[in-house]
């Protein structure tokens, strides 16, 4: 290990892990569910089983959310008319899903003129720019529907209706202090909006649209006649998957949405170009859960975005038919591999830039980070950031050149809401950032680079002012530990068959002492455990990826996910390492 990731380590980290057990909500009945089961509900705060009711019977209506009757009254007549109708799409996984799902439902209702286009995060920015929206209005009139952005573009936005597209913004974002001049808004998140549940993901939003639009068309007799309602059910696929890898909360509304679509996935009843995106990420559709659609498929869609151009993503999920979905499959394979050779490089060099401010800190970490380098690509700092978060415990900002500015993106930690504290930084420093957005967990930036040391230091004097003064070691709290009977395949398949988990919603994650009985590095980066629970029971193979190094001694308490491992068609519990205690 070199100097540099010694002072690092010493840093984050100067013990174990200090472990606490979640607090259990009341029990007012979890019917026969597996009472394990029961107590990692109750640890996400839900007292009985009609919480964990996931059926669609369930689902709040769109009726609630502010400016769908207006929105989906203009798209149901653009639809009849044969209008030209223009959807503009996000550069991520919620952005691209949330298209697809507009674009393909639309086409099914009956519009024969439906088109998408995706900025381009490197020549065009995020959301509606002016420049975008004006070439998109030299294409002629008609609706522009935006995705999973809007609410902050509003000069792009003006610009589209001066040119004659009436823009239709659907956004999950929490909104600046003026509203663009949009024909119609929806977004849960508007001030005095009363919609539910706040926790909705672009593509969330999207389906949510449709599905007004769907009845409005319906109240209008338009289906009939050989025209077919399209089961905007068979879009839940794209729905879970841009909710999951949004990292918005799975909240019982969300949750509903995820569940759904991992059914369809299950039963082989997803479209072609999810069935490839599973297939080149080795994921069996059988077992597909919520964490596979945040590390494998997620990745490989966000990876267009981030190295080239999201519509190839956006053309795989589109895709009528297996082959030429898996062509594109492979192609988003291919950037994910690029992605992570980056990514992992990137990695490194910020945990040297967290070394040399350790060392100028007398060996402190401040409570929010910054890490910058002319050097980094800037479609990865998000996930630089992320990594950062997990290594360290505390808010990051990462930041990269491009095109003579810095785009920088945010990631946060639970109880921090990293945009308000983007807001607190621009009250400080007003013109610091020339602009900012995002949400409780992830922001995005950009600024001049003579700005950044001064930007480090008032971000982290905001991070102190909010989260007070950070323990050297972090706490992970989990569900508590299980008996060594309890320890078995069948909690493991019912750990999976439940959830989904996912954001505000943590994967379940126990603790207990183990014997060990073996442990071996793998490739020099992961680890490989024999153990035994410590009351006994039958060995249990662990993994501890991405820990370059043995354990000491021959007990040891760890924090762990308990999974079902298949092997040669036989299926065991593992243990997935989080923590050491």
């Amino acid at each position: 290990m070199s100097a540099n990731r010694r002072r690092v380590a010493q840093a984050s980290q100067t013990g174990p892990t200090r472990i606490s057990q979640r607090p259990l909500a009341a029990d007012r009945g979890f019917g026969d569910i597996h009472p394990v089961l029961a107590r990692v509900y109750r640890g996400r705060g839900l007292s009985s089983s009609a919480e964990v009711d996931h059926r669609l019977a369930g689902l709040l209506t769109p009726d609630r959310l502010g400016g769908i009757a207006a929105a989906a009254q203009r798209v149901a007549a653009a639809v009849r008319d044969d209008e030209r109708i223009v959807v503009v799409g996000d550069f991520d996984a919620d952005g691209a899903t949330g298209t697809a799902l507009a674009v393909w439902a639309l086409r099914q209702m009956g519009a024969q003129r439906v088109e998408y286009h995706v900025p381009h995060r490197f020549n065009d920015g995020y959301g509606l720019s002016t420049g975008l929206a004006q070439r998109l209005a030299r294409g002629g009139t008609g609706i522009l529907i935006t995705v999973d952005h809007g609410v902050a573009c509003n000069a792009g936005v003006e610009a589209a209706m001066a040119g004659g597209l009436e823009v239709i913004v659907t956004d999950h974002h929490l909104p600046g202090e003026r509203l663009p001049d949009a024909f119609a808004m929806v977004n849960p998140n508007l001030p005095g909006d009363d919609f539910p549940s706040k926790a909705l993901a672009g593509v969330g939003v999207v389906f949510y649209l449709l599905a007004a639009v769907k009845r409005q068309l319906e109240a209008d007799g338009h289906f009939g006649n050989g025209r077919k309602a399209p089961n905007l059910a068979d879009g839940l696929d794209l729905v879970a998957l841009g909710t999951v890898a949004d990292l918005v909360p799975l909240d019982l509304n969300n949750r509903i949405l995820v569940r759904a679509g991992l059914e369809r996935m299950r039963r082989s009843r997803c479209r072609p170009g999810l069935t490839a995106l599973l297939k080149v990420s080795g994921r069996e559709p059988s077992r597909i859960s919520a964490g596979d659609l945040g590390f494998a498929l997620g990745p490989r869609l966000n990876a267009a975005g981030r190295l080239e151009d999201m519509a190839i993503g956006i053309r795989c999920l589109l895709a009528d038919d297996e082959q030429t979905a898996e062509v594109l499959a492979r192609e988003l394979d291919r950037l994910n591999a690029e992605r992570r050779a980056v990514q992992t490089e990137m990695e490194n060099e910020a945990e040297n830039v967290v070394a040399v401010l350790v060392e100028k800190m007398g060996g402190n970490l401040p409570p929010g980070l910054l890490v910058a380098d002319p050097g980094w690509h800037a479609g990865v700092v998000g996930l630089v950031a992320s990594r950062m978060v997990e290594r360290f415990a505390r808010p990051v900002l990462a930041l990269a050149p491009v095109d003579g500015v810095w785009r920088g993106s945010g990631r946060s930690v639970p109880g921090f809401h990293l945009r308000d504290a983007l807001v607190e930084v621009d009250r400080r420093v007003p013109g610091l950032m020339q602009r900012f957005g995002g949400h409780a967990m992830a922001a995005g930036f950009t600024m001049e680079g003579a700005g950044i040391a001064e930007l480090g230091v008032t971000f982290a004097e905001v991070c102190a002012h909010s989260l007070g003064e950070q323990p050297a070691t972090p706490e992970v709290q989990t569900d508590g530990p299980i008996s060594s009977t309890e320890l078995s395949l069948d909690l493991a398949e019912a750990l999976a068959a439940a959830g989904p988990f996912g954001q505000g919603f943590p994967e379940p994650l126990f603790d207990n002492e183990f014997h060990i009985l073996g442990q071996k590095l793998i490739k020099d980066q992961h680890l490989r455990l024999t153990l035994r629970h410590l009351d006994g029971g039958p060995s249990l193979t662990g993994w501890w990826f991405r820990h370059g190094d043995t354990l000491k001694g021959d007990r040891v308490r760890l924090c762990y996910q308990l999974e079902v491992d298949e092997w040669q068609g036989v299926l065991r519990p593992r243990l997935l390492i989080r923590a050491q205690g």
